[in-house]
């Protein structure tokens, strides 16, 4: 499954009988609701003739089971940016990102104090608004590129 609305989608039997294998593992990421994932699971025979409910019900339970074991993570885009901000302002600035839970990625000082950080789209002017405020229009924010990370 990739692309945020499940955009592409795949799924083979691999030699399983039509529908038994591929289609309910499909089903276990969709139901999951997983994006940007691949679910590859082996069979190995043992003796035990599963018969066409069988094999659905296991190969989607070991998706499902695995899953379960190994957890998942929830990853969004972040538009980065950076604050210019004076020495005086600064430690409340970084304070203030980081007790609101704003992701600071780095921060450093020199002539001015640069602190940059990442922010969903849809809250950039909000945050351009509260930073005017929090400084009196002292601070500085300069939109970059983006990146991912964990919510």
């Amino acid at each position: 499954v990739v692309g945020a609305d499940a955009g592409v989608q795949k799924a083979s039997d691999d030699g399983e009988p039509g529908g038994t294998a591929g289609v309910p593992m499909l089903q276990m990421l969709l139901r999951r609701d997983m994006r940007y994932v691949v679910a590859v699971v082996t069979r190995y025979y043992g003796g035990v003739k599963l018969g066409a409910g069988g094999l659905i019900r296991a190969y989607g339970g070991a998706v499902g089971e695995a899953l379960d074991a190994v957890g998942t993570r929830t990853r969004r885009r972040f538009r980065l940016g950076t604050v210019t901000v004076d020495h005086q302002r600064a430690g409340k600035v970084e304070n203030d990102l980081r007790s609101t839970g704003r992701a600071v990625r780095d921060v450093r000082y020199g002539e001015q104090v640069t602190i940059e950080i990442g922010l969903p789209d849809s809250e950039v002017d909000a945050f351009c608004a509260w930073l005017a405020d929090a400084t009196a229009g002292t601070a500085r924010f300069e939109p970059g590129g983006e990146a991912y990370g964990d919510v």
